[in-house]
């Protein structure tokens, strides 16, 4: 009777402690929601941090969260009484450095290594227009986090590259220095066409284009260069080949430009008379041939 009196109180000291427990848990878990939240609204209402880049602002605000969340996360485990030693080793000061150093070897703290570099050095930045040389990766810097970088696809898809790793690759970057762009524009003729006069056409069209830009210096513009580069590059089987440099703000405004430019090129080609040539082929069917020789030897 004492014995099952003693288990019953014993077994509600268990479960209020193990409830008392869970409740500090989730508290703590929800402070740290409600700091990291509180943290991003006062980064976003401070006006001296919004004028800093916005590569590095929004760097530092995850950084800030991330900081929050390991320490509310020792927090919550400091709560747990077998994981207390735990966290007073990892709050010891050569219990830090142990673990910097353990975490330096693996990918996720090279991940935070690389996008703090990436964060002082910006070889891109949000809003940047970027390449991945060799690779089929092309997009705009959406996010720099502290373990991925995120790049949106023209096609609105979402590219998530680790930090560590897009450091390493060979990066195209149209917005890094200028933005500014020269887009080549090539356009075969027939040898029979007027090459002095496709040349102007070409020039022509391209300086009407609202989103051509005069990339000239002062000193060129006084030598009399054209404004719109064009030049034979080559021949071809049935083609000269030309060439033309048209300079444009930036990438986008480039496409758009490049695309109206086909269309309109090839109109003036039509009116203007000047040919663009595509390949010709005589198809003849083997049972024509049979027929034709057989007619050939009985005239003979």
């Amino acid at each position: 009777m004492v014995a099952d009196t003693f288990l019953e109180i014993f077994s509600k000291e268990i479960i209020l402690n193990l409830i008392i427990r869970t409740l500090i848990f989730s508290a703590v878990v929800m402070l740290t929601l409600f700091f990291v939240k509180i943290s991003r609204k006062v980064m976003d209402s401070n006006h001296k941090l919004r004028e800093l880049d916005p590569t590095q602002f929004t760097f530092i605000k995850h950084f800030l969260a991330g900081i929050i969340y390991f320490i509310g996360l020792l927090s919550a485990v400091y709560t747990i009484p077998s994981f207390r030693s735990l966290v007073v080793s990892i709050f010891a000061g050569s219990g830090v450095l142990a673990i910097i150093i353990g975490f330096a070897s693996q990918q996720a703290f090279s991940n935070i290594v690389s996008g703090i570099f990436i964060a002082i050095f910006k070889p891109f930045r949000i809003g940047d227009r970027v390449k991945l040389i060799g690779k089929e990766t092309f997009g705009m810097i959406e996010d720099i986090t502290l373990r991925h970088t995120m790049i949106r696809t023209f096609e609105n898809k979402r590219i998530i590259i680790p930090n560590s790793v897009i450091s390493n690759e060979i990066i195209e970057n149209s917005n890094i220095v200028e933005d500014k762009v020269c887009n080549h524009l090539e356009i075969g003729i027939s040898y029979d066409s007027d090459e002095d006069k496709a040349i102007e056409i070409i020039r022509e069209e391209a300086m009407k284009h609202p989103a051509f830009f005069d990339n000239r210096t002062f000193e060129e513009v006084n030598e009399g260069m054209p404004p719109v580069n064009v030049r034979v590059v080559g021949f071809g089987d049935s083609s000269v080949n030309l060439k033309a440099w048209v300079w444009s703000r930036d990438s986008a405004s480039g496409f758009v430009m490049k695309c109206d430019l086909n269309k309109s090129i090839k109109q003036r080609f039509d009116r203007e008379g000047i040919e663009i040539p595509f390949p010709y082929r005589t198809i003849v069917f083997k049972k024509d041939e049979e027929q034709y020789k057989n007619t050939d030897e009985s005239e003979t």
